[in-house]
């Protein structure tokens, strides 16, 4: 089943670069608009920023409280039950941002995904199992749900695709070491990834801000 997803935008109508940033548990499309001027991107930067909204549904791990989730999740576990479904339906939903991009002339090549914690998790599991390559992924207080569940093959297509993986060593939501295990993960399976880690709680902080500004304008030039 294919998923339309509402989205919230920044940014110029002939972009040559494009941002999918999805939000995490509970929250929506407008949750990220403030890192747009916190990344204090060079004025020459013609890149477009799109945080869809997740849609609402019951969430197991909340009591079944509705909320806006990309998926069902039971526990913050790597191999706790998965909500397949509801994987795979956001994921159709995430295919379709990126197939629009390219109608609007920004290709596979020049776009990126993003993702914080429930974000970060599909963001992971749209661009390490798609056929395009692209220009970057970032997966921020985040883990990779395991292969075994989704019962999908990796592509190889972003093995050599800069991954931007950043995690709080006091974060008490999703473990510092499962973002770690993600890492350690990845680059055994042949991906890329960075690692980045600060001192802060499942958050932002601004040294990781300007870490995530250096990624992009780094990824991106050589586009």
């Amino acid at each position: 089943m294919s998923l339309t997803l509402e989205t919230v935008e920044h940014g110029p109508a002939n972009a040559s670069h494009s941002i999918i940033w999805l939000h995490g548990l509970g929250a929506d499309g407008h949750d990220f608009e403030p890192v747009i001027p916190e990344l204090d991107l060079p004025s020459a930067f013609a890149v477009r920023f799109i945080f869809p909204h997740a849609p609402v549904r019951a969430v197991t791990l909340n009591n079944g409280y509705r909320m806006r989730a990309w998926f069902d999740i039971r526990s913050i576990d790597r191999n706790a039950p998965l909500d397949r479904e509801g994987l795979l339906e956001a994921m159709s939903g995430v295919d379709a941002l990126i197939a629009r991009e390219a109608e609007r002339g920004v290709p596979a090549e020049r776009l990126l995904l993003a993702g914080f914690s429930q974000g970060g998790a599909l963001a992971l599991s749209s661009a390490l199992r798609s056929e395009q390559r692209f220009a970057g992924i970032l997966g921020l207080s985040t883990f990779l749900i395991s292969p075994a569940a989704v019962a999908l093959p990796f592509s190889r297509a972003n093995h050599g695709t800069p991954i931007f993986l950043a995690h709080g060593r006091q974060d008490a939501v999703v473990p510092f070491a499962l973002g770690r295990e993600t890492h350690d993960y990845l680059e055994a399976e042949g991906f890329a990834p960075e690692w980045h880690e600060y001192d802060m709680p499942h958050s932002v902080c601004a040294a990781e801000i300007k870490d995530v500004r250096e990624f992009l304008l780094k990824v991106t030039s050589d586009h």
